[in-house]
């Protein structure tokens, strides 16, 4: 018979990127007594991965729990990207309600709108926390109305519409259920949590059934599958099988060795879990995301469809001159590896073979997603070398050319409204909208393909002096809008193997933007900077001066070097052409030809100019 477990509740909290996501539950923790009162926690605690704190953004989910007043509540932590959507669908089919935050002064924000679409389809009750209201410019009234028209157009239910509304500060440590309430803790809060997201519902009596939501690996246990039993329970040492998602027929007999629910930022042991509760398990080795945990006769769980990957590139063994100099893994076999890893906890992630045995091509969600495995594998050890990113095209039934298309929303100062236009038209995207904001900004909507906007974001804050906000969501697959060339400026390359020597580079300063300095390896074929002119550019950056017997008064004089442009995977990977690569090694970022030799690159140039 199927009954509520009044003691757990289970929400997941879903936010734009920066919102508070990550500081609100690290409150909340804080509040129901996880840390000892003297405890040194840092902060953003749940921001585990490096790269996740100094992005400061939420890449993988996390688990946690806290218990208020008896009941355990289940909070998981999503991303707010866009990218990592895949992550975000996965993770609200084992929650029963969502937390919707989001900012007092900036209002729901298109990733709000990408994540609160995909809990509303669910039919989740959502409870919506209106964060950093202690801001100066906070505007909580306005942004509850923009919240409700937001739920209006994304066709939420009454019931939906008829959610709770909060004031909070997850900095300060306080929430409110109205304005003008006092500023203590966060009591209302969890007592909305208790009140307004339902209680789990499942039949502890019949045969188990526990959808696997995502995919942790630890050295020491190997895989574990994490979800939530959904009916009857699961037991230390209890036999069980696996359905495989691709395969529904396809079930393998497995033990479950270890078994653990949540507590704090925990994992705690127990010998039985009951339905309702989100468990971890591990000791099954061949256990993949979607995947259902059964007993007896049970059927299969519907696994949520992820969308696709929309963007691709190549994993390129490196074969530059300094290869195998920097990094600890270069082979093809350490690269495949690796990335056969990745894909058992990234569902959004595809790896293919192709015609080259040196050469992987990876597709993600977008560039963000792509360039957080680069860096990950760089700070592993490995070295490899990636392509320009490349969208994936489709072919209709009429057997016309379909592409990716996203709509960007778009904030730049008044000021800067002409240039952002012309770009994005230059680059396909047709404007839908445009409307005045508040303090001298305005809002622009874009209906653009998704490859005008590979290497557009650096431009774009250049444009905008820092002072521009784009987000962009996919909006599936439309026709082929035409050829667009990237980069209108040429390359300044290397023809010589060599360090780069002051004088060299003084020399070569003057012909554009140079990317490295004094003493800095470098090879022929590598782009050692950038060209303001559209035609490449070779130079001898390793060239001394020849001395001569003739004094001169300026002889001696010291050589000037205007200091190089530093850029980080993201401004390399947007900078790259199609005829280039970008080498990753674990201490250096070098951009490259992919033809090294002069004479060779110079045939394949004419040869693309006759075909093209």
């Amino acid at each position: 018979m199927r009954e509520k477990r009044e003691n757990i509740r289970n929400v997941a909290i879903i936010a734009h990127v920066d919102h508070g996501k990550t500081t609100l539950v690290d409150e909340l923790l804080k509040q129901s007594g996880v840390f000892r009162d003297n405890q040194d926690i840092g902060i953003r605690v749940m921001d585990s991965n490096p790269l996740e704190r100094e992005r400061g953004i939420t890449i993988l989910s996390k688990n946690t729990a806290v218990t208020y007043k008896d009941t355990k509540i289940n909070i998981i932590d999503t991303p707010g990207h866009a990218d990592f959507g895949g992550e975000v669908e996965r993770i609200l089919k084992m929650v029963d309600g969502a937390i919707l935050l989001v900012d007092a002064f900036e209002g729901p924000m298109p990733q709000t709108r990408f994540v609160l679409q995909k809990a509303l389809d669910l039919r989740l009750p959502v409870l919506v926390v209106i964060n950093k209201i202690d801001k100066p410019q906070a505007r909580p009234t306005e942004v509850e109305d923009e919240v409700l028209e937001l739920m209006m157009d994304l066709n939420a239910s009454d019931e939906q519409l008829d959610c709770p509304f909060l004031y909070a500060s997850s900095k300060e440590g306080f929430a409110k259920a109205k304005l003008d309430d006092e500023e203590k803790d966060m009591e209302p809060l969890f007592q909305a949590i208790i009140d307004y997201i339902p209680a789990p519902v499942g039949d502890a009596e019949a045969d188990t059934q526990m959808l696997v939501s995502t995919i942790d690996y630890n050295e020491f246990v190997g895989r574990i599958g994490i979800g939530k039993i959904e009916n009857g329970s699961l037991k230390l040492n209890q036999e069980a099988f696996v359905v495989n998602h691709h395969d529904s027929g396809k079930r393998s007999k497995v033990r479950i060795t270890k078994l653990y629910t949540f507590d704090g930022l925990r994992r705690v042991d127990v010998t039985e879990a009951k339905c309702g509760e989100i468990v971890a398990i591990s000791g099954i080795e061949d256990l993949h995301v979607g995947d259902t945990v059964i007993t007896g006769d049970a059927e299969a769980i519907p696994f949520q469809k992820i969308t696709e990957p929309t963007i691709s590139m190549d994993f390129i063994v490196n074969d530059s001159p300094l290869a195998g100099q920097e990094g600890k893994f270069v082979t093809s076999r350490h690269i495949r590896d690796r990335l056969m890893r990745e894909l058992q906890t990234d569902v959004s992630l595809r790896v293919e073979e192709t015609d080259s045995a040196d050469t992987l091509k990876v597709s993600g969600r977008g560039e963000l997603h792509l360039s957080v495995l680069i860096e990950t594998m760089r700070r592993e050890g490995f070295e490899f070398a990636v392509s320009k990113a490349e969208v994936i095209y489709k072919t209709n039934e009429q057997g016309k050319k379909m592409e990716p298309m996203e709509i960007a929303y778009i904030d730049v100062p008044d000021e800067c409204t002409g240039t952002i236009i012309q770009k994005l038209t230059q680059r396909k995207g047709v404007l839908n909208g445009m409307s005045p904001l508040a303090t001298g900004y305005t809002r622009l909507e874009f209906d653009i393909p998704s490859r005008g906007l590979i290497g557009y974001r650096g431009e774009f804050m250049t444009d905008t002096k820092g002072n521009g906000i784009l987000n962009t969501e996919f909006d599936g697959y439309g026709e082929f809008r035409g050829e667009l060339s990237y980069r209108h400026q040429g390359s300044l390359i290397a023809f010589e193997n060599g360090e780069a020597v002051t004088y060299g580079l003084f020399q070569a300063q003057a012909r554009g933007t140079l990317f490295i300095g004094p003493g800095e390896k470098v090879y022929s074929g590598m782009v050692i900077g950038q060209s303001p002119k559209s035609e490449d550019i070779e130079l001898n950056v390793c060239k001394t001066k020849h001395l001569t017997n003739t004094r001169t008064s300026s002889s001696d004089e010291a050589l000037k070097l205007t200091p190089k442009k530093i850029m980080s995977l993201e401004q390399c990977i947007d900078f790259i052409d199609t005829d280039e690569l970008l080498e990753v090694t674990p201490e250096n970022l070098r951009i490259r030809k992919k033809i090294l030799d002069p004479t060779l690159r110079k045939r394949a140039g004419i040869a693309r100019k006759n075909n093209g």
